[in-house]
């Protein structure tokens, strides 16, 4: 019985330390509400738990919060400008902070980031603040603002 009650608790520890998706990974930090909210509101949760492989410059919600509340709500509200909106901030592929260029990138949106490696990483105007989040489907970098399709 002991045996079975060991091999019981293993089984648990070993589910729980299953690596997570992006979304997952966003959620489990608990400084990605206003995003993952985002996500849901555009029906783009699925694309982001899906193979990926994925790399997400993911605004916080310090982040979020720099936007007009009037602003962030129409956002919201509005599911083909939220979708293009959160898919810039999306690269297909898995890039870790050190492998990144400067220069231009194509986002899953279809236009391009502007990533700088001056003094950090930048993204367009927004600084990465944590990099190298790595999730089961791609990795996840901390950016300080949220960044907009030209």
């Amino acid at each position: 019985m002991k045996k079975l009650i060991a091999l019981s608790a293993l089984s648990l520890a070993a589910l729980s330390a299953q690596a997570k998706d992006i979304v997952d990974t966003a959620v489990g930090a608990g400084s990605f509400n206003t995003l993952v909210t985002a996500l849901k509101a555009a029906g783009l949760v699925d694309t982001l738990k899906g193979p990926g492989p994925f790399t997400v410059f993911a605004p916080t919600d310090a982040a979020f919060a720099k936007i007009p509340k009037a602003d962030l709500d129409a956002l919201l509200q509005d599911k083909g400008k939220l979708s293009a909106v959160l898919t810039y901030h999306v690269v297909a592929g898995k890039v870790m902070a050190k492998d990144v260029k400067a220069g231009k990138v194509k986002t899953v949106q279809g236009s391009e980031l502007t990533l700088g490696t001056m003094g950090g990483v930048t993204v367009d105007a927004a600084k990465v603040t944590q990099a190298d989040i790595v999730a089961d489907n791609g990795v996840i970098h901390v950016i300080d603002s949220v960044v907009l399709p030209k």
